[in-house]
């Protein structure tokens, strides 16, 4: 089935309406004001009407908004942790990591501008009842677990910069995140920006950081593209960080995020908004890059230098760390930005979570009562005392479990070109796609065994 074949109803939640005679671009019956204006937008960059740099500016969005599962509170956690431990050396793991994260999450962009589906939709199509049905479960699971993470993070991002005791924090939290989560009713662009604006507050702050820490210049360029380890821990530690790249619930939520935010009309419409998606993929995914090394580059130049090797591995130590040794502006900035990276990831996720729910089983539950349920396991997490740090560790342990049910059914659809049509992937794009998948997939079982048998 090509994409031209996939029933209207099938392309989107919403009533689309038929493209005009030579229109590129299909509408939505409800689309709003602001979605309109982006529409008509994209039609002008497809047809060449606008140029220069503008011509990118209605297709950026879906993959900020997929960027801030690459810079969550658990990337805070081990960044910060083998910037501590190891200095610049494994910058390049980090590098690397990227890289294979914008291969993964353009797969996920271009699976819904190809098909109209997302991926927990195209499993539906494709799967037997059972296997979607036990799909669905696990991908509930690792939505909780991500959730719980996120969550977490917000909660002492709020602690760390107001002192409040974290179950408040953690109250204060949900509500914040109910606020982010109804702006989708007002449209996709306004929600984009409130997420892109988060991502800007996390640079900030670790721009910051990186010019009052005063690194090493040449270590970091060494770290960077000088591949090196230093024992058996900072062999374990650049697998966490390789089997940490992608996340699940990011990967159904990429090609729910393009699927229905502008519809190519024709064949050759789908394979420009691609092409334009895909310079999103890669500013989005840079700026993430950006933010991990910069939090790996402030660890190593402010504790590593000075010998305090285990300090990364509590956020709360780190904190009071930066204000003693860089100053209270470098530690509130450090707060800030694990705030604004919980709140915006927690509020990701709850999204996931739904295209997960309505993809898998169609069925559809309100986003504040799917965000109050979504808080409780947090919320229980933290009113039993159970030590935040460790559970942001335990929380990823559980994303493992779910990277294969989300990676390998990627790939399987992306290299059908009866699904794909003429976005299928090309040979070159399958091979690396492929060896990314074994790589990721093998690592985070190498992860899980190790952390079982600790």
């Amino acid at each position: 089935m090509t994409a031209d074949q996939i029933p209207p109803a099938k392309r989107s939640s919403r009533v689309i309406r038929p493209a005009a005679p030579g229109s590129l671009v299909v509408g939505a019956e409800d689309t709003l004001p602001g979605e309109a204006a982006v529409l008509r937008a994209a039609e002008r960059s497809l047809s060449g009407e606008r140029r220069g740099l503008g011509r990118f500016t209605p297709f950026l969005g879906p993959a900020f908004i997929a960027a801030v599962a690459y810079v969550d509170p658990g990337n805070f956690a081990t960044n910060m942790a083998g910037g501590a431990q190891f200095g610049y050396l494994l910058l390049w793991v980090v590098l690397v990591a990227n890289l294979m994260a914008m291969l993964i999450q353009s797969m996920s962009a271009k699976l819904g501008i190809a098909t109209g589906l997302n991926l927990p939709e195209v499993c539906r199509e494709r799967f037997s009842r059972p296997v979607t049905f036990l799909l669905w479960v696990q991908a509930e699971l690792i939505a909780m677990a991500t959730d719980v993470a996120e969550f977490v993070g917000a909660a002492i991002g709020i602690n760390l910069i107001t002192g409040l005791p974290l179950f408040p924090a953690a109250l204060l939290t949900g509500v914040a995140s109910f606020l982010i989560l109804a702006l989708q009713s007002r449209g996709f662009r306004k929600l984009e920006v409130v997420i892109a604006a988060f991502v800007g507050v996390i640079v900030i702050a670790f721009g910051f950081q990186v010019f009052v820490a005063e690194p090493s210049a040449s270590g970091i360029a060494r770290g960077l593209f000088v591949p090196g380890f230093d024992g058996t821990e900072s062999v374990l530690l650049a697998v966490g960080i390789l089997g940490a790249t992608c996340m699940p619930h990011v990967i159904y939520q990429h090609s729910a995020l393009t699927q229905r935010r502008v519809v190519g009309a024709t064949e050759e419409a789908r394979r420009k908004i691609f092409r334009f998606e895909l310079v999103d993929v890669v500013i989005a995914l840079s700026i993430a890059g950006l933010i991990n090394m910069s939090m790996f580059i402030t660890a190593a130049a402010v504790f590593h230098s000075r010998g305090l090797y285990e300090v990364g591995n509590d956020l709360n130590a780190v904190y009071d760390g930066l204000g003693v040794y860089v100053g209270t502006s470098a530690a509130i900035m450090f707060g800030v930005a694990l705030l604004a990276s919980g709140l915006s990831s927690s509020s990701v996720g709850t999204m996931a979570g739904q295209v997960v729910m309505q993809g898998f089983i169609r069925r559809q539950i309100p986003l504040t009562l799917r965000r109050t349920i979504t808080m409780v396991p947090a919320l229980v997490i933290i009113a039993i005392g159970v030590n935040p740090s460790k559970a942001l560790v335990l929380s990823q342990v559980v994303l493992s479990f779910g990277i294969p049910f989300a990676l390998i059914p990627l790939l399987l659809f992306c290299r059908n070109r009866a699904l794909m049509g003429s976005l299928v992937n090309r040979r070159s794009t399958t091979v690396a796609a492929v060896v990314v998948t074994i790589v990721i997939v093998g690592l985070n079982a190498f992860l899980l065994e190790q952390t079982l048998l600790a």
